[in-house]
């Protein structure tokens, strides 16, 4: 075992700390971004397949749900990254008794978490339809989404943290294969169960968390097995535990709970302003955004376990070598959806909605042009807080996240009312010019930071 674990150590230590910053960012990137790509086109295909399948009405209120299912992963998410920068750092500074320790307590508190938060969801989801002002049969498909997504969250959660335990041991292709899977998977059991067995938005919620639960059981093996240098021990829980990985990971999960609460305040402003219409329009953005937004959280989060190992041993400048590689990948992914939602908003809107009226359509025209203004800067923001993130600076990373998915966007929500709905396309591009300018400002003042060693 002693031998098996050397060996571990030897892998990682040539791969993140010997490896040239271009090619280790070949090697780590470009399998995160194709699995991430993987798993946002499967995210497309759910939205083609209700869309084309069970109609605008089913699409909306997909659309009009997901938020909240978003927020119930999101803590798979928090303990996942946030447990995954001291595993990082610790197996670069040698410490594979703390690795080992924060990995458990990790898997644990993801699976009570997942259970504890699935409960709240399947209670409270009537009531939250009823508050967004759902009624109907927009409200009653809506609700049976979340309820099939809460039954099966405490498993499925997982999966959005085995990603990040798997690059952390050297295994990216592994990591790659995993998310692969998961998508062949879940695109063969949505359709068969709303094409072959009419189940409806349930059948469409159960393929999609059944994937994620099947697989995130798949990914545990090699970790059960002792294969891996992670692995499984006798759990050693503390409040500080608890706070460090809390902190690690705020900025993420208050990325994807603000991110979501900002999208149900919008939803419901859609739904008030511009009816069932307006939130299928938003629900198309959405999804085409959905592409693209995956491979930029994929590039920045598959080099955050190789930025951390260099961080815990010392070599800076390798962190920053990294961190520019992916700067420089996430801004030409993001300028090229910009351009696709700018030339391709009548096709994009008729992928996800087969049945789109001519008002849906003439509604995308203007709604795709002005959203797609957003992912000319988009990535900048987005990279700056995994850099924070991932140099444990969770404090700014944690504010900043807040104020570029929340704040930002609500303070557009009401400076841009008068305008109706060109108002509402417009709120993540005005969003997104607030937040670039903070970004910049972080960065250099964290340049400065960096040079003088703090």
């Amino acid at each position: 075992m002693a031998e098996l674990d050397q060996s571990h150590e030897e892998e990682l230590r040539r791969l993140y700390l010997h490896t040239a910053p271009t090619r280790l960012f070949f090697l780590a990137a470009a399998p995160g971004a194709v699995s991430m790509l993987a798993s946002a086109l499967y995210d497309v295909l759910d939205g083609v397949i209700v869309g084309q399948l069970l109609g605008s009405t089913a699409f909306a209120a997909v659309n009009l749900a997901m938020p909240f299912v978003i927020l119930v992963f999101a803590v798979g998410d928090l303990v996942g990254v946030g447990s995954s920068v001291p595993i990082a750092i610790a197996l670069g500074a040698g410490d594979e008794e703390r690795a080992n320790n924060v990995f458990t307590c990790a898997v644990l508190g993801i699976l009570l978490l997942g259970a504890a938060f699935g409960a709240a969801l399947w209670a409270a989801a009537p009531a939250i339809m009823a508050a967004l002002g759902a009624t109907g049969q927009l409200a009653e498909d809506a609700v049976i989404f979340l309820r099939v997504y809460a039954l099966g969250s405490p498993v499925s959660s997982l999966m959005f943290a085995i990603d990040n335990f798997l690059r952390i041991c050297g295994r990216i292709r592994g990591s790659l294969y995993l998310n692969l899977f998961m998508a062949m998977l879940g695109a063969v059991v949505e359709f068969s169960l709303v094409f072959f067995f009419h189940m409806g938005v349930g059948g469409a919620a159960l393929g999609y968390s059944f994937a994620l639960g099947f697989s995130a059981l798949v990914g545990m093996v090699p970790f059960m097995m002792g294969r891996l240098q992670l692995r499984f021990v006798k759990p050693h829980f503390s409040g500080t535990l608890a706070r460090e990985i809390a902190n690690a990971g705020m900025p993420a999960f208050l990325n994807n709970v603000a991110g979501r609460v900002t999208s149900v305040l919008l939803n419901a402003a859609l739904l008030a302003q511009g009816g069932e219409d307006a939130v299928a329009v938003y629900g198309a953005l959405m999804y085409a955004s959905g592409v693209v937004f995956p491979l930029l959280y994929g590039t920045c989060d598959a080099l955050q376990p190789a930025v951390g190992y260099n961080l815990g041993a010392g070599r800076v400048d390798r962190v920053v070598k990294i961190e520019k590689r992916i700067f420089a990948a996430c801004a030409a992914i993001s300028v090229s959806l910009s351009v696709a939602m700018l030339l391709f908003p009548r096709e994009l809107t008729l992928l996800f909605m087969v049945d789109a009226s001519e008002s849906i359509l003439a509604m995308a025209g203007p709604a795709f042009k002005i959203f797609s203004l957003a992912y000319f800067l988009r990535w900048l923001p987005m990279c700056t807080q995994s850099f924070y993130t991932a140099i444990e600076r969770s404090k700014p990373a944690s504010l900043f996240s807040l104020f570029s998915v929340l704040v930002a966007p609500l303070v557009a929500l009401v400076l841009l009312q008068p305008l109706g709905l060109n108002g509402l396309w417009l709120n993540l591009p005005a969003a997104t010019i607030a937040s670039t300018v903070v970004a910049v400002v972080m960065l250099v003042n964290l340049r400065r930071d960096l040079r003088n060693g703090r």
